[in-house]
């Protein structure tokens, strides 16, 4: 199934490059996503099963592939053509719904991957689709932000690249031929210890480009910035999770070894630094996107203290950076509406936005509430669960200060949030207003209610694959 749908997508992205009708264009793109939902539904069907010895159905896979699938809907549906009324020019709209049909497809293989190498390719393939979104307005700000992404991501995956070589002479002349991950953790314990160890660097260093995180999280912000609103919603949720599937994958491997412990300082040390970071940027920056940019290196360096401080923290790891990509993707959507409201992305010139956008307003103010991981929002549990795994660590020397800093935190976005909300806007005619429609808010309604309802009811099968994607590491 997985070269079909590969297969079918290149070519679905190849009519889509060649065609000039507006309708067969929304209809290709709405063939496209029957095909990402049969093939969702194919692998949750098909648990467990792997295909051609490179692919594997695993829990963590189907859980990301859920993920991005349902981020994918109202991504897709919801593109520019009603975010952003703006001239038509069709090769432009043709290579921007291409690059995000290569992104979806590249995203779903990676997440599948049962073998390193061929992660490593389709996590290529994401950084060339991602470069063209980023590119797509054509202008000096977007060709900036084009070339830092290629520049530091290619740098990334060169160091992936150099780990996997690495990790070839870790094995020594057990199984030199294979790098599957299921082999790689049965023979984890009897791997040479030194080229495990800059194995590890070079691969996490590399995967953080994609996950948020220092040392590479540069790449992201630019992107985020100067890319359409639905292509920074999927680089802000589901394309950050391929990096996190990368260093998971790999620290399963690290856990039954003997290098566990140093593993775990390894990233507990790029988490806090990129909480840190995430802050001292948040309490300065005033372009709202840039702001929930680094909002998202915050929610991912917290994930990643989940990972290291273990217990608990195993579980909320995945089922946070699951509500996250759902919480941040609506946020992305509704800075779309909020910058066709304004036409600017600067919160000076923002304001009284239940006056021009009634729903709008009201989903921007739960929005902040659940970001925020305050009740009822399921990144409250997640965070708690967090914090628990850190405390029984003995991890106190970063749960205090990580709290410290999510409350400056809290209060940057807090501040931005509400001058949104209910300050008068700066310089604003109200004459040339472009009014949303409120059903464009729908989807992003559904996006968080599913933050909401996952935290605090989660259903049994959902549970049950956050706990088979964490058996290895227990």
């Amino acid at each position: 199934m997985i070269l079909i749908y590969i297969a079918a997508s290149l070519l679905i992205s190849v009519f889509l490059y060649f065609n000039k009708i507006t309708l067969i264009r929304k209809s290709l793109v709405l063939l496209f996503l029957l095909l990402q939902i049969i093939f969702t539904a194919y692998e949750f069907i098909n648990k467990g099963f792997t295909e051609y010895s490179f692919f594997k159905a695993d829990a963590l896979a189907i859980l990301m592939l859920i993920t991005l699938t349902i981020i994918s809907i109202p991504a897709l549906l919801h593109s520019y053509d009603y975010i952003y009324k703006e001239k038509d020019n069709r090769r432009a709209r043709s290579i921007y719904y291409v690059s995000m049909v290569i992104l979806v497809m590249s995203l779903s293989a990676a997440y599948l991957s049962s073998h390193i190498a061929v992660t490593w390719i389709f996590v290529e393939l994401t950084t060339l689709s991602a470069s063209a979104l980023i590119f797509h307005r054509r202008n000096p700000g977007s060709l900036e932000a084009t070339w830092k992404y290629i520049f530091v991501s290619s740098i990334s995956l060169v160091f992936v690249f150099i780990g996997i070589l690495f990790l070839s002479l870790a094995l020594g002349d057990a199984n030199q031929e294979t790098l599957h991950y299921e082999t790689l953790v049965s023979l984890a314990p009897n791997l040479n210890q030194f080229w495990l160890r800059l194995a590890f660097i070079f691969i996490f260093s590399g995967f953080t480009a994609k996950l948020g995180l220092v040392p590479m999280y540069t790449a992201g912000i630019d992107a985020k910035d100067k890319a359409p609103t639905p292509a920074a919603a999927m680089f802000s949720s589901v394309l950050m999770n391929v990096g996190f599937v990368g260093v998971f994958r790999f620290y399963e491997i690290m856990t039954h070894s003997q290098l566990h412990q140093w593993a775990n300082h390894v990233i507990m040390i790029s988490a806090f630094i990129s909480v840190f970071i995430a802050t001292v940027y948040m309490l300065k920056v005033k372009n709202i996107k840039r702001m929930l940019a680094y909002s998202s290196i915050e929610h991912m360096g917290v994930i990643m203290l989940g990972l290291a401080a273990g217990g608990i923290g195993y579980y909320a790891a995945i089922l946070h950076i699951i509500l996250h990509s759902f919480a941040k993707s609506s946020l992305f959507f509704q800075i779309g509406h909020i910058y066709k409201t304004y036409k600017t992305k600067n919160t000076y010139f923002i304001g009284n936005y239940f006056k021009y956008n009634l729903s709008g307003a009201i989903f921007l103010l739960i929005a902040f509430i659940c970001v925020t991981g305050m009740p009822p929002s399921g990144l409250f549990i997640s965070e708690f669960y967090i914090f628990k795994a850190l405390f029984e660590a003995n991890y106190l020397i970063v749960l205090i200060p990580l709290l410290i800093l999510l409350t400056f935190i809290f209060w940057a976005l807090g501040k931005n949030v509400f001058k949104i909300l209910f300050t008068p806007p700066v310089d604003f005619d109200e004459s040339s207003i472009e009014k949303v429609n409120p059903y464009e808010t729908l989807s992003q309604y559904i996006l968080m209610g599913l933050v909401i309802y996952l935290g605090l009811f989660p259903p049994a099968f959902f549970n049950d694959l956050i706990h088979e994607a964490i058996k290895n590491l227990i």
